[in-house]
């Protein structure tokens, strides 16, 4: 069973910037895409950016030359610098495989003020 534990979030306004944190155990962490999404309120969780072992990243046009997604095999842990941020990244944001598996974490949650 995958554990996905994500941390970081908080209150911030806009134009300001959170480094997100997720350790993932159960996996073998250095052979998966590791993934983050978002949930924003009244909407779909959906993808935002990944990075693969080899640390080639992908993001949707919505956070490219905002947000940064790296990780660290030795600690099993992915993470997510934003910078920039506008109300719209407003959400839960959680980390997960990529495509997923079936187990998600709380998710950590991130508000931006305008």
């Amino acid at each position: 069973q995958v554990q996905l534990v994500e941390s970081g979030g908080g209150l911030v306004q806009a134009g300001g910037s959170l480094r997100l944190s997720c350790v993932a155990s159960g996996i073998i962490f250095s052979r998966n895409i590791m993934a983050w999404y978002r949930q924003a309120p009244g909407k779909q969780r959906g993808f935002i950016a990944s990075v693969n072992s080899g640390g080639i990243t992908s993001y949707v046009d919505s956070v490219k030359g905002r947000f940064t997604i790296s990780r660290d095999n030795a600690k099993n842990t992915v993470y997510l610098q934003m910078n920039s941020l506008k109300p719209e990244d407003t959400g839960v944001y959680y980390c997960n495989t990529f495509p997923t598996s079936p187990d998600w974490g709380q998710g950590t949650l991130v508000t931006v003020s305008s």
